[in-house]
């Protein structure tokens, strides 16, 4: 199989998009602008040839109608989101998707937005504002009930899959997430791990889903101190989920 090559964009002040590259394909997930996108196009003499949306939100798709323009490339996105994702061709849903020798999972996780997917092409998943490194995203169109579900749906990957999401949220998710569970040495660590990478300048992601296991406090919502801590516990899984995520808007 035909080797997949990923490079992380920058955009806007805290965005990721993503640069996929099998062979002489080459996507890119989530583009929030075109400049980035371009400048690593030119700097690398890469074809783009497709655009993948997790979700409508602009500062997710505010590129595709220019980059579609620009290189025709196919746009592919969530098939129950259609009507919201700029200039789509291809809706996808949990069938899958074909990109080159790649069969692409595609994961059906909506909460943030009703139609939000994340994509897995091998031991990779892109999460958009799904999954955060330590984190998950606002509930902006469905309830506690669909992220933890959705969330769970992910979190179901195997351990060793490595996890991009759409921002660079990580310093504030570890802090948040030490609020609720102080005592988790592997919090602890991380939190201490993403302190140096981001002084330094560099990205928190990849992740992978074990780390998500062991420090994503709306993963844990069966952690002994976090129900303690929330003074929940006997409470059920989605209920502990919603008071973490309130406390989190609130943070």
């Amino acid at each position: 199989m035909t080797a997949l090559e990923i490079t992380v964009i920058p955009c806007l002040q805290d965005n990721y998009a993503y640069l996929v590259r099998a062979g002489d394909l080459c996507a890119v997930i989530d583009p929030a602008e075109v400049g980035p996108v371009e400048a690593v196009l030119k700097a690398s003499g890469t074809r783009l040839t497709h655009i993948l949306n997790t979700h409508h939100h602009w500062d997710h798709s505010g590129g595709n109608r220019e980059l579609k323009a620009a290189y025709d490339a196919e746009v592919v996105g969530p098939e129950k989101d259609r009507t919201r994702i700029p200039a789509i061709d291809t809706g996808v849903d949990e069938n899958g998707w074909q990109f080159g020798d790649f069969k692409v999972q595609v994961l059906e996780v909506p909460a943030h937005t009703r139609g939000a997917v994340a994509y897995v092409f091998g031991d990779a998943v892109f999460t958009g504002d799904t999954m955060f490194v330590m984190g998950c995203g606002r509930l902006f169109e469905g309830s506690a009930e669909m992220m933890h579900a959705s969330l769970a749906k992910i979190a179901a990957l195997p351990d060793d899959t490595k996890v991009y999401c759409g921002h660079e949220y990580t310093l504030a998710n570890a802090r948040f997430a030490l609020s609720v569970e102080p005592g988790n040495a592997a919090l602890q660590q991380r939190f201490k791990e993403i302190e140096v990478l981001r002084n330094d300048g560099k990205f928190s992601v990849p992740s992978t889903i074990a780390l998500e296991k062991a420090t994503n406090p709306f993963l844990r919502t069966n952690s002994a101190e976090i129900r303690a801590n929330l003074g929940m516990a006997k409470a059920d899984d989605v209920a502990v989920f919603a008071e973490i995520r309130r406390r989190k808007d609130n943070f």
